[in-house]
């Protein structure tokens, strides 16, 4: 059973949009590592299944961090190991926040 996530939108940190005229970006697969947004939290998830007609990940949180790389067991109703849908659009690009500080 997958936990229901209502994922932030990435915005600016969005895979999609980034690679959307990659022709050669490949979609994620078993063991691939991805990140997505949860209530101003970074969540890491193991992919565990792809599913390319819903463009959905299907894996496992492995980390929930915040913009500082401090890391936490949950965050609200999400908790490390939950077994979780990751839609392609709401994939996000890591930024930390001294990233912020020198643009």
């Amino acid at each position: 059973m997958h936990q229901h996530v209502e994922w932030d939108d990435p915005g600016s940190a969005s895979v999609a949009a980034f690679f959307k005229n990659d022709p050669d970006h490949t979609p994620p697969y078993p063991g691939a590592i991805l990140s997505a947004r949860y209530q101003g939290r970074i969540v890491r998830v193991k992919v565990e299944a792809y599913r390319e007609e819903d463009a959905v990940s299907i894996g496992s949180v492995a980390a929930i961090l915040d913009q500082h790389g401090h890391r936490f067991k949950s965050q609200h109703k999400l908790t490390v190991g939950d077994m979780v849908r990751l839609p392609d659009d709401k994939r996000a690009m890591e930024r930390w926040e001294e990233d912020e500080e020198k643009e």
